[in-house]
């Protein structure tokens, strides 16, 4: 995949009808979608549990874009191999999952996928500095992680700019996830993110039936972010 800072929408495919993964996959596509993002939770690192290996490898033949897989799990390491054979095109890896993170990123850099590396709020930027040359890509979470549908913490928008600084002119994308909406895009775009998660502000009085809404949803947030950058 070329590198490129244009914005990208990822819409977060837990906030989709668990009943109708496939058909939800394709309508986003066919919406717009750039990514596909897939948040995987263990019910130990965050409260709440959803896809294993197995899902994301029946997500796969569904996704003609970009499949990111979003590990909120811990420990991370035993499960990289499950999930790069699973399909991922990139693996995301928290940073708090486990005390080794420059080696998770080196296993998941062996798989021959693309690497992310994910910040909680709470979590400083100076914990990555010494990574960023094994990561593809920076997740920073403007939720606490492990629910969908939260509101946005505004904190993120400087830690952003001050992760686009760190960055520099290296080809690493800026992914936030977290209560991103037309009104909080704008405000990450500026800062510096190129990546857009959005769950609950893309599926949205939507359906697999009535696809032409998370067209118009995925078409305003990107609007309002391009607007900004």
């Amino acid at each position: 995949m070329s590198f490129d800072r244009s914005i990208k929408i990822a819409p977060s495919i837990l906030s989709a009808d668990f009943a109708n993964f496939g058909q939800e996959i394709q309508a986003i596509e066919a919406q717009g979608a750039d990514w596909v993002h897939v948040d995987v939770m263990d019910g130990h690192f965050v409260p709440n549990l959803t896809f294993g290996p197995p899902a994301v490898k029946a997500f796969r033949p569904h996704v003609k874009t970009f499949m990111d897989v979003h590990l909120m799990i811990a420990p991370v390491d035993p499960y990289i191999e499950a999930y790069a054979e699973a399909g991922a095109d990139m693996i995301t890896a928290h940073v708090e999952s486990g005390p080794h993170i420059h080696r998770t990123l080196q296993a998941i850099k062996a798989t021959g996928k693309m690497a992310g590396v994910s910040l909680n709020p709470g979590t400083p930027l100076e914990s990555i500095e010494h990574v960023m040359d094994l990561v593809d890509m920076v997740l920073i979470m403007t939720v606490n992680p492990g629910f969908g549908g939260q509101k946005f913490i505004h904190s993120g928008v400087e830690k952003t700019r001050r992760c686009r600084e760190m960055i520099g002119d290296r080809p690493i994308h800026i992914q936030i996830d977290g209560g991103v909406t037309t009104e909080t895009a704008p405000l990450v775009a500026a800062a510096g993110a190129d990546v857009l998660v959005a769950g609950s502000a893309v599926f949205k009085g939507g359906a697999v039936d009535k696809p032409e809404v998370y067209g118009e949803n995925i078409r305003a947030i990107r609007a309002a972010a391009e607007a900004a950058q």
